[in-house]
């Protein structure tokens, strides 16, 4: 049988030895107030331009090791905005969004591959109106800064093209001359603006 103090010399040689992933992973915080997440769809003969004001989400961005890094990113479905206040009740009704049934859009990756320099694959499931859907979103960290009051700041934008129907928004009014009012496709554009947490 081992001695104890040979015991805990092992044990001190296996810590030193294997590998600390998460001192070097860093765990980032949106910063709401200078970050956006916007989107369009087309209206008729041109596009319709909106917004969501209320979102929150968390970053763990691990660079030695990208396959460790994780995100999860939350909007709330009720602060949508395209400056026009009866557009707005219509999208968080039943017909759309149905916030008061689903007040959360919520983004959770199940995996994160680096493909180039300073560019991501983030995989995972972006749950909307009660359906899940399997998303690969291509993530872009722009690098960080130090701001004037200490904090280290990280850029990270994304955009995605989402087909509404398959998230239950089948809305839609026909045109006299053929087609329909609103595009089924709507792009999706997310540019965070993140505040370092741990230090």
């Amino acid at each position: 049988m081992k001695s104890l103090p040979l015991l805990f010399l092992n044990a001190g040689l296996a810590s030193a030895v294997a590998p600390d992933r998460s001192a070097v992973a860093e765990v980032f915080a949106v910063d709401k107030d200078h970050s956006q997440v916007t989107f369009q769809v087309r209206h008729m003969l041109s596009r319709t331009r909106g917004r969501f004001t209320d979102f929150d989400g968390t970053i763990r961005l691990d660079r030695e090791h990208p396959e460790s890094s994780s995100v999860e990113f939350r909007v709330r479905a009720a602060s949508i905005d395209t400056d026009n206040g009866q557009r707005d009740d219509h999208l968080r009704s039943g017909d759309f969004f149905d916030a008061a049934q689903h007040p959360e859009v919520v983004f959770r990756s199940e995996r994160v591959d680096l493909v180039g320099e300073d560019l991501y694959e983030v995989t995972g499931i972006l749950s909307l109106r009660g359906v899940e859907k399997r998303l690969v979103l291509p993530v872009s960290f722009l690098g960080t800064a130090n701001d004037p009051w200490g904090n280290v700041r990280a850029g990270f934008t994304t955009e995605a093209v989402l087909n509404r129907k398959e998230f239950g928004m089948v809305w839609n009014a026909a045109l006299d001359n053929g087609g329909f009012v609103l595009g089924d496709e709507v792009t999706l554009t997310i540019e965070l603006e993140t505040v370092r947490q741990n230090s």
